[in-house]
């Protein structure tokens, strides 16, 4: 009998996690957002595709799922590094509400630096979509 029930919790774990992975917003640049908690959400992709693909899977996320404004700021809270939602070894996570996971704001000089705090406007983030169309 233990082995049924250490398949089964195998099981349901499996089917959980798969759950997780299918929640996702597809955006330009092939790159995936997951919702992480009720603060941050996570921009997985190529990290080949630069820093456009991060900026540009934010915004569009924080546009389309979470309804935030063209000027709402949008916030790194995690920088580049391994996926919280499938394990992948490139994303990055953000917020709109820093504040709330102690995060102070700034506006990094270098746009490929994705430092914790770097804060753009979801129309900032968004300019980096359409460079996303063109083959590198």
């Amino acid at each position: 009998m233990p082995k049924l029930r250490l398949l089964i919790t195998a099981l349901a774990l499996t089917v959980a996690g798969a759950a997780q992975a299918q929640n996702f917003l597809a955006t330009p640049g092939q790159a995936r957002v997951y919702k992480i908690n009720d603060n941050v959400f996570e921009v997985v992709g190529n990290s080949g595709r630069g820093y456009d693909l991060w900026w540009c899977g934010a915004a569009t996320y924080a546009r389309r799922v979470l309804g935030a404004g063209w000027t709402t700021p949008v916030t790194i809270s995690r920088t580049l590094g391994h996926s919280q939602a499938t394990g992948r070894r490139s994303s990055v996570q953000f917020t709109l509400n820093p504040a709330a996971l102690g995060i102070d704001t700034l506006q990094s000089y270098s746009p490929n630096a994705l430092v914790v705090g770097d804060t753009k406007t979801v129309q900032d983030g968004n300019s980096s979509c359409p460079r996303l169309h063109f083959p590198r």
